[in-house]
């Protein structure tokens, strides 16, 4: 997904635990439906709503054998660079061969400690298993990245590995809650919170000048995208939306893993161009 302030996400619905949803819910629409998603996910994808004791997705660099290897960057805050990274197997040899999730075989996302600062990217992998991807970070400081993907043959994995941004570090509060969040001309509405331990509804609005968007583009097989990160440890989910028009309403189901403030990332795409509205929630 892109730049700004998205509420992974993370997208087709929400219907777990934080890091076990990445794909289910009341129905697929006939945008997503033209994707194959496996039954169940592990780490920020797919899964039945009983497995609400899953650990969050991003909390671990290595998982089921698989480790997230970050290559050694020189990123300074406002300046484009490169970052790369490779999958490693239990056996240390690079991963080349990955199922395609919603058009891709690999979602990274990065986000500054303080939740002020995301990005939701697309890198290039090499034949050497080794992906490569140009980024520009407004602020220094620590960033967590999550690598979203399922390696050929075997189950979803969100792994995630610390960032740091060379520059003037200035740590920012957490943004106050809101229900509504202006870009680029666009207002985002929030209705419903996230509940702990128990599948809520959240349902987002989307209008210019006062007018609903009701032509929505698909991006990535899908009107909306959604990420969820929790504030303190960055536990991460990424899902989709519910089958539902090109707006103005885009909707998911959520089941927050603990009470706490959670950011809220939502990407979508209108007149050709992806754009990521952000809210700050607690769960309670």
């Amino acid at each position: 997904m892109n730049t700004g302030v998205k509420i992974t996400a993370f997208a087709a619905a929400l219907a777990a635990t934080f890091g076990t949803a990445y794909g289910v819910g009341k129905g697929v629409g006939p945008v997503v439906a033209a994707e194959e998603r496996p039954a169940a996910r592990h780490g920020g994808h797919d899964t039945p709503p009983a497995a609400a004791s899953v650990t969050p997705g991003g909390l671990q660099v290595s998982e089921g054998g698989h480790t997230l290897a970050l290559e050694p960057s020189a990123l300074t805050a406002g300046k484009r660079g490169e970052l790369r990274f490779t999958i490693r197997d239990a056996h240390g040899r690079t991963v080349t061969a990955y199922e395609r999730e919603h058009g891709k075989e690999l979602h990274l996302i990065l986000a500054s400690r303080d939740l002020t600062v995301y990005r939701h990217l697309h890198p290039v992998r090499g034949a050497d298993g080794t992906w490569s991807t140009p980024v520009e970070l407004p602020e220094a400081g620590d960033y967590r990245a999550f690598a979203d993907f399922t390696p050929a043959g075997g189950k979803a994995l969100t792994l995630g590995a610390d960032l740091a941004v060379a520059g003037a570090y200035r740590p920012a509060a957490l943004p106050a809650p809101s229900r509504a969040a202006e870009v680029d001309g666009y207002r985002v509405e929030l209705a419903g919170t996230p509940a702990p331990g128990r599948a809520s509804e959240l349902t987002l609005r989307i209008s210019r000048g006062g007018r609903p968007v009701t032509d929505l583009q698909p991006y990535l097989g899908a009107y909306g995208h959604l990420v969820a990160l929790r504030a303190g440890d960055l536990a991460y989910l990424h899902v989709h939306p519910h089958e539902g028009p090109a707006g103005p309403e885009v909707s998911f189901t959520a089941t927050a893993p603990s009470t706490g403030a959670y950011r809220l990332f939502l990407d979508f795409k209108h007149d050709g161009k992806v754009r990521t509205a952000a809210f700050t929630v607690h769960a309670h």
